[in-house]
């Protein structure tokens, strides 16, 4: 028994440095009672612990299977070696040396379905997005490897989420794949794009079966100063490859440039366009009977968590991990939604995450809500913008700040609007200019992306 462990412990080692990974399968964390599996394991004739009762994880079926793959990496991490320094030189890796899948066995592994289960009976989409957080990490730790013990390993933090757009809904009955790598590679940024697959005949083509698409940003930091850190280069081989990364590397320099164009902005004509939005908000304010009954101000559709971050919530550097934090900020933008309108929303897409500073074990995290705005331009399809911002407050020092924003887009799930004939999105208006300029700012950011979009 110990001879198989070995080996299957060495195989899950040689795949993570393989440049042709086989699929990592996904299996329940929920244990049958009845099973009596050793709770050591042995590597290369070394007692080591079960990843399940390592220090510093945030558990789940997906972490659990990929910390396992890239265990000796991260046994480095836990415990580095002492004077280590920095890589010494910079490697040319492949996307096809970062690709990564993993596998949910839905179809067979009943207590995996029930872990992801959510009431239409359909795939969480919160634990999802934990999912892909974790896969991406996992790329961009595999892009990074110089396969040295001696040297520091970099540390890899989620820097944002520039889109996740979901395609089709996705069952929680059927085998589901992600698969993911290197696209594009910055001087300490990489872009790793992720797909969700998931096909429902047999045979069907891949491009298809397409369910998720997803695209995360990661940054290196030495491990030791804490200051950037350049990583290996990308040298994308076929020409699906090196559409890809021209695709990254000109939403790089757009994001670049959002900054300056802002500026701009503000300096030509911003002013009317506030305006002309705090207009009707200014009705509700000072005329509340005259104002129109199909509108709300966006202070009336907040809604706010509070919770003390907790030690089972940390990854292996110690701080919150970003997949549990985008987790918690769907599951309130999605309550957000439903007590808006009225009706259970349909998850459509991520638009986008920031990570502007880590959260650390024992903040205090506050998880505010609102609608932004609504769009009616598709009558069978009105969209719901969610903008959902998370400030660590310390009470203490009478302080409060920003650490992510997150920016969802629902609409009514088809079933629920069929059920109610009198169903109708109500417009958002602002009251304040701040609250204004928030709307304007997000709005010209989709506009962005959406030129981009048919550009291609």
């Amino acid at each position: 028994m110990k001879e198989e462990s070995n080996s299957q412990n060495l195989e899950k080692e040689m795949e993570f440095n393989s440049s042709s990974p086989r699929t990592i399968p996904v299996v329940s964390t929920l244990t049958n009672p009845f099973d009596n599996n050793s709770s050591v394991a042995c590597v290369n004739g070394h007692t080591r612990k079960p990843i399940a009762l390592w220090p510093g994880m945030y558990h789940s079926p997906v972490t659990n299977a990929l910390w396992e793959t890239r265990s000796k990496t991260f046994e480095r991490l836990l415990d580095p070696p002492e004077d280590a320094t920095p890589p010494s030189e910079l490697l040319t890796k492949t996307p096809k040396q970062s690709r990564t899948k993993i596998l949910y066995g839905f179809s067979t592994d009943y207590i995996l379905r029930e872990q992801y289960r959510d009431p239409w009976n359909e795939v969480r989409i919160g634990k999802l997005l934990e999912d892909l957080d974790a896969l991406a990490g996992t790329i961009s730790v595999k892009h990074c490897s110089d396969d040295d013990c001696t040297t520091r390993p970099l540390l890899l933090v989620t820097a944002s989420v520039d889109k996740i757009v979901l395609k089709k809904p996705i069952s929680v009955d059927v085998d589901l794949k992600i698969v993911g790598s290197a696209i594009w590679v910055g001087r300490s940024s990489i872009d790793i794009q992720l797909e969700v697959i998931q096909s429902t005949k047999e045979g069907s083509d891949t491009s298809d079966s397409v369910a998720l698409t997803a695209n995360f940003i990661f940054v290196a930091r030495d491990s030791k100063t804490g200051k950037a850190a350049p990583v290996n280069r990308l040298s994308p081989e076929t020409e699906k490859e090196k559409l890809l990364f021209e695709e990254a590397e000109a939403r790089s320099k757009l994001r670049k440039r959002k900054n300056v164009e802002k500026k701009k902005e503000i300096q030509n004509g911003e002013v009317n366009r506030l305006e002309a939005l705090l207009a009707e908000g200014r009705i509700f304010c000072d005329m509340p009977a005259l104002a129109d009954r199909n509108s709300i101000l966006l202070r009336d559709t907040c809604l706010e968590n509070s919770l003390i971050c907790q030690p089972q919530q940390r990854n292996i550097h110690g701080r919150i991990f970003g997949g549990f934090l985008m987790h918690r900020a769907f599951e309130l933008a999605f309550s957000t939604a439903y007590a808006f309108a009225g009706l259970v929303p349909y998850f459509l897409e991520v638009d986008h995450v920031d990570f502007l500073r880590p959260v650390d074990v024992g903040d205090f995290l506050r998880i505010k809500s609102c609608v932004l705005f609504t769009e009616h331009e598709n009558s069978e399809k009105p969209l719901i913008n969610i903008e959902v911002v998370a400030h660590v407050t310390r009470p203490e020092l009478r302080s409060s700040e920003v650490s992510n924003t997150f920016y969802f887009t629902f609409t009514a799930r088809p079933e629920a609007k069929a059920t109610n004939n009198g169903f109708r999105i109500r417009k958002v208006v602002p009251a304040t200019e701040e609250e204004a300029r928030r709307i304007l700012e997000h709005m010209d950011a989709e506009s962005m992306q959406s030129s981009e979009g048919k550009s291609k």
